[in-house]
This record gives structure tokens, C-alpha cells and sequence, in this order.
């Protein structure tokens, strides 16, 4: 198979929870097991960063692996979904996994996967582990494609696993409660190992408290050890923060080439992971390896997509963020935005909190409503329809390239376009 024949029998022959949803989920790592047993261990053979979290995770995982790469460290990151090119999902040092590497590995390894029936994901995380134990990394960033406990990067060997935040997602797989869901994400934490809870919520702080005390786990909350300073400013694609942690060292002007508020939260997470890594001697980084992390983040691993400007003229942004946390994010920095109308292109999957994200949406956007080109993509007929309901006005179309045309043609250069609500609508315009 050549590398086109070789994504397409990873994508279409078996189950792939980004294509169609709960089918491709399993309850348990039989599978991922079997798979790095007939790898030889790879995950054995790397040491690992482990990062969970209902969002943040790989701008986090991002940010991590940037700086571990200014530090001279050889650096894997696994991160999902891909937006573009499925290689996008394994990388070292920034580079994308090349194409015959992929083309090898399936051909391999295809009979094996055959027999054990294995999902998309399972084969993709047993690539990446393959790929960064032959490549002998020093560092791999791992993040998980979905919860914890059960995901299959949870077979890793982490140095440190880091929890973002939690929020309603996936309610179907992980849980209804904030308690529920908290608790499969707190699966990743392991014996011993430090972990770093990215938001202090109080009402679930305690299931992180008792999981870390009966594994023996240093836990760490970012709130207690980081405190920044804002710019009021964000110029020129770059906002900036000043930095301080609990041990007195301080970064001024970090500047952060990443324009989403949210992000400011994410570069704290990523720091005080590092320092504490760096504290426990398995990292030597220095102050300017961090600043150089941060600020050459985009060039040192390609991270995109988030509150990314497209256009200035019209003023043209996208974002994956794409469950109810991610849009309350999103419509709070819309707030911000000056503009004379709002073009808002929408697309949605179909197994998210619909009602609780519409409702939360501005009122006053015109709206271009369109389907992602997925099998789990909400018909844009219906997401109109639904919408309606909740005073939130436009016209559906046949595609999100449509819906974006056209938003286009309708804006004038005072207005903003907005893209969102589902990764797979902004992977079809970036």
C-alpha cells in the first residue's frame, strides 16, 4: 500500500471514535496490551508526560514538548485529533512521522491488528510508541485522546501526568457529573509519580486528594505555586505575562504567540510541570529555555487552530474549542472583540451538549450553519432548527467551505468571522 491506501485502511476498515462516535469505544486495554506485547513494549522504552483534561491538554502538551526541545532534549509528541494530515498526531522534535514510516509500520503490523481487531486510536498509539522507542526519544508528551483510566496512552511510563481541568464532555463514555468524569481522568495518575492539576474547582479537588494519597503521588495545584500578571495588551499576534512561582523565580514578559485568554492558564500548567521536573532532577531547563519554549511554540511543533487569526481583513478567527467549557471560553473572548457585525460559520458533531452550547452562543451573529465532512457531523438542517430555538438566526449549507464562502462575501471589513464549534469544521477552513 502506498501512504494514501495505507490512511485509508486506518480510518475506514475499523472502528474510529472520531469518525462515528461510541461504536469505536471499548471499556477496557485488552487490545492496547496486546498490541505493545506484539511491539516488543515500546512504551517500556521512553520516558513519559502524560497529559489528561477536558480541554488545554495539547496546548499544554504543546508547550511542554517546545521547551523540552529548547533544552536540547530529543522530544516525541502524541497528540489527537490531527486537523490536517493524520502524521500531525506523532512528531519528534516538531517534525511530522515521515510517511513511509507509517506505510511500514501498518504493513507489519496490519495481520496482527486484523486479528486482534483493533480500533483506529489503538493502532495510532502503538505507532507513536513504536515510533519514539526506535527513535530512543528522551522525552515523549503524551496526551490522551479521551478520558483516562480507559484511554490507551494510559500504558504509558510518566515522569509527571498533568490534569488540565475538568468539565462536562463525553458524557456518554466518562460520566454525567463533574465527580464522574473526574474520576476516570484521575485514572492517569500512577504510584509515586507527581501529578499537576491544572484548575483548582474545589468541589472535586478531593478526588484528586484521595487518588494521589492512596498511590503516594505528590499532587500539585498550579493556583498554589504560580502566579502571573497579564499584559493589558495583546500586539502583533503576542500576548505577554510575567511569571512568578512559589520558589521566587520569576519570568517577565513571557511573551505567548497564542492569542486565546485561556492560554495563560495553559502556560502555567505547562510551567509549573517543568519546574517540578526540574526540581526532581529529571530535567535540567533553564529560564530562557522556557521563554524560548513559549515563544517559539508555533515553529519548534506546528500547534494551530486555536484562536487562530486566518484574516485581518475581515478580521478572521478559529477555534477548536468545541464542548461547553471551550465555548464559554470562545463567547468570552468574542465579548472582547470590536467589530460592527458578527459572522459566526458553525458546525457541531452530533453527540455533544447541543441545547447548553446554543444557548450560551451570541444572540446578536449572523449565523452560517454547515455540517463537518464526518460521519458524526450534525446535519446542518437540523443544527439550524435547533438553533432557532434558542433566538440564534442564519442559514444553513450544503458544506463548510460553502458556509465560509459565504460568510466572506457578506463581510465588510469591520466585521469578524468567526469559525467553530467542532475541530473537524476548523480543520476544512485552516
Amino acid at each position: 500500500m502506498d501512504y494514501a491506501e495505507t490512511i485509508s485502511w486506518l480510518t475506514m476498515q475499523l472502528p474510529m471514535y472520531q469518525r462515528i462516535g461510541k461504536a469505536a469505544y471499548k471499556a477496557n486495554l485488552d487490545n492496547t496490551v496486546a498490541i505493545l506485547a506484539a511491539l516488543n513494549n515500546p512504551e517500556n522504552k521512553f520516558r513519559a508526560i502524560h497529559i489528561a483534561g477536558t480541554n488545554g491538554k495539547g496546548s499544554v502538551s504543546h508547550m511542554i514538548a517546545s521547551v523540552l526541545q529548547e533544552a536540547g532534549y530529543k522530544t516525541g509528541l502524541y497528540t489527537s485529533p490531527h486537523l490536517k494530515d493524520f502524521r500531525e498526531r506523532i512528531k519528534i522534535n516538531g517534525q511530522l512521522i515521515p510517511k513511509q514510516k507509517v506505510i511500514e509500520f501498518i504493513d507489519k503490523n496490519k495481520n496482527t491488528f486484523t486479528k486482534i481487531k483493533s480500533s483506529f486510536f489503538e493502532m495510532t498509539v502503538g505507532m507513536a510508541f513504536d515510533y519514539f522507542a526506535n527513535e530512543k526519544v528522551d522525552f515523549a508528551v503524551i496526551e490522551t485522546g479521551l478520558g483516562g483510566r480507559l484511554d490507551s496512552t494510559n500504558l504509558c511510563k510518566p515522569v509527571i501526568s498533568i490534569i488540565t481541568n475538568i468539565g462536562i464532555d463525553h458524557t456518554a463514555f466518562l460520566g454525567n457529573t463533574l465527580e464522574q468524569i473526574t474520576t476516570e481522568k484521575a485514572g492517569i495518575i500512577k504510584p509515586n509519580i507527581p501529578v499537576v492539576i491544572g484548575r483548582y474547582q474545589k468541589n472535586i479537588k478531593h478526588i484528586f486528594e484521595q487518588k494521589s494519597t492512596q498511590l503516594s503521588s505528590p499532587l500539585f495545584f498550579v493556583k498554589d505555586n504560580i502566579s502571573f500578571i497579564p499584559s493589558q495588551q495583546k500586539n502583533n499576534g503576542v500576548q505577554t505575562i510575567d511569571v512568578q512561582t512559589k520558589d521566587s523565580n520569576s519570568i517577565s514578559n513571557l511573551k505567548i504567540p497564542l492569542l486565546g485568554n485561556y492560554q495563560i492558564e495553559n502556560v502555567c500548567t505547562a510551567l509549573e510541570a517543568l519546574n517540578i521536573l526540574n526540581k526532581n532532577n529529571v530535567i535540567k531547563i533553564t529560564n530562557n529555555n522556557i521563554r524560548n519554549g513559549i515563544e517559539n511554540i508555533i515553529v519548534n511543533t506546528g500547534l494551530y487552530g486555536r484562536w487562530q487569526v486566518l484574516n485581518t481583513n475581515p478580521l478572521t478567527i478559529c477555534d477548536t474549542g468545541h464542548n461547553i467549557d471551550g465555548i464559554s471560553a470562545i463567547v468570552q473572548q468574542l465579548a472582547e472583540q470590536k467589530y460592527n457585525k458578527l459572522l459566526f460559520v458553525l458546525g457541531m458533531v452530533n453527540d455533544k451538549d447541543l441545547s447548553n452550547i446554543l444557548n450560551i452562543l451570541p444572540k446578536h451573529a449572523n449565523y452560517y450553519f454547515c455540517k463537518p465532512n464526518i460521519p458524526r457531523g450534525l446535519d446542518a438542517d437540523i443544527l439550524q432548527q435547533k438553533a432557532k430555538e434558542f433566538d440564534l438566526i442564519g442559514s444553513s449549507f450544503n458544506s463548510v467551505e460553502e458556509a465560509y464562502n459565504t460568510a466572506i462575501e457578506n463581510a465588510s471589513t469591520t466585521d469578524l468571522i468567526f469559525i467553530g464549534g467542532s475541530t473537524f469544521v476548523v480543520a476544512e477552513v485552516v
